[in-house]
């Protein structure tokens, strides 16, 4: 096994797993925050997350033999953040967290379920993700006439890195970030705790569990978890030639979630971004051995969760806005997809359609998210027409 080990597969390795992190831990913060969790909660929630994908991106690869690369949940994390907080705030939020890992676990239980999601149609899933990730994505514009002279060089560092290649926007804006802390964010005005530096106060949060919750947060998480991570990460390592058990992915990738989200955490999942990245020819020329890879990147994401509590603190630095511009920066490629896959059938653009714009609108309806009554409406329409076409 350690003679497969090759330091290709270790250099993509370390690079998915700076990718995957830069990318999306602000969307993951500004998420937990949105949902009402404090400093220290949403330390403790990317703490988990990260240990989470990490072991999840050790255990899975090692057993598989195949570059299976794990993720945490970046659209459900921004469903998070788009969404309006629950009347019981975190606590209310963690509960939702907990049922919606619950559901990723009994889905690897039951192949059933499993393929009453995947009767889902793909504009109506693609509509439903790319309602979820709009209002995020509005975050860069805002940010630009709230406090243009500090997003302005993020925006700009995405655009270089973006010019370079795709992988490097995300990272080259988050170098970007830094620096804007460093030079124009005055550190003397944040509360940080020295001891806390390099391992997060975990500050638990007692679960409520309501039937809002659970409809209008835990379903529409699990639905995007699944349609806009679980699927196109299996499709990623299947159309590189690599056999997958599905039902066990999920499974296991469930219950690593059920064990984190106790602790305010996102659900972890297959990732389609960082797969690619290593299921390919530059982790390794012999395929076999490119689960290296993998592996590789599980151990940095563990090593990485130690640094939540400082990127917390250097979130706390910033203006919120400035926190969720960089978090609309990395959603933008996801939306691009996924509108253009939503509208992608001619004869059916009023369902997704709809989905898209309800979901996107953020209202509620019975204390129902958009998300759900999007849903509901898309699959009501496209089935419809279905019927009156034949």
């Amino acid at each position: 096994m350690i003679r497969e080990l090759s330091i290709s597969a270790v250099c993509m390795g370390l690079l998915a797993a700076f990718v995957g992190y830069a990318a999306s831990f602000a969307i993951v913060l500004a998420g937990l925050i949105a949902m009402g969790a404090s400093d220290a909660q949403a330390a403790t929630g990317l703490f988990f997350a990260t240990i989470g994908m990490g072991v999840c991106s050790i255990w899975l690869p090692m057993v598989t033999r195949i570059p299976a690369a794990v993720a945490w949940s970046t659209p459900g994390a921004a469903f998070l953040a788009a969404t309006a907080a629950l009347p019981g705030g975190f606590g209310e939020a963690a509960g939702a967290l907990i049922c919606c890992a619950g559901l990723i676990f009994l889905t690897g239980l039951v192949p059933a379920l499993g393929r009453l999601v995947a009767t889902i149609p793909k504009p109506i899933a693609n509509g439903l993700l790319a309602g979820v990730l709009l209002k995020l994505c509005f975050a860069p514009a805002l940010a630009l006439g709230d406090i243009p002279y500090l997003i302005a060089p993020v925006i700009l560092a995405w655009l270089i890195g973006l010019r370079w290649t795709r992988l490097a926007a995300m990272p080259f804006a988050v170098i970007a970030f830094l620096a804007v802390l460093f030079f124009a964010i005055d550190p003397a005005d944040a509360q940080v705790q020295s001891d806390a530096a390099w391992f997060p106060a975990f500050t638990p949060v007692a679960p409520i569990f309501t039937i809002q919750a659970f409809v209008s947060v835990a379903i529409p998480l699990y639905l995007v978890t699944m349609a806009g991570q679980n699927i196109p990460g299996f499709a990623v390592l299947e159309l590189n030639g690599y056999p997958v058990d599905r039902q066990s992915s999920i499974r296991n990738t469930g219950l690593v979630s059920l064990v984190i989200s106790v602790f305010g955490s996102v659900p972890v999942n297959m990732s389609a971004i960082t797969a690619a990245m290593m299921a390919g020819e530059d982790a390794g020329r012999d395929p076999a051995a490119r689960y290296w890879a993998a592996v590789t990147s599980g151990i940095a994401y563990v090593l990485l969760a130690f640094a939540a509590a400082i990127v917390a603190a250097l979130a706390s630095l910033a203006p919120s806005a400035l926190i969720t511009g960089v978090a609309g920066l990395a959603l933008i490629p996801a939306l691009v997809g996924s509108v253009s896959a939503a509208f992608s059938d001619p004869e059916q653009l009023e369902a997704p359609a709809l989905t898209f714009l309800i979901t996107a609108s953020g209202m509620t309806l019975f204390g129902i998210s958009g998300a759900v009554w999007g849903m509901v409406v898309g699959l009501t329409i496209w089935f419809s027409k279905r019927r009156v076409g034949t």
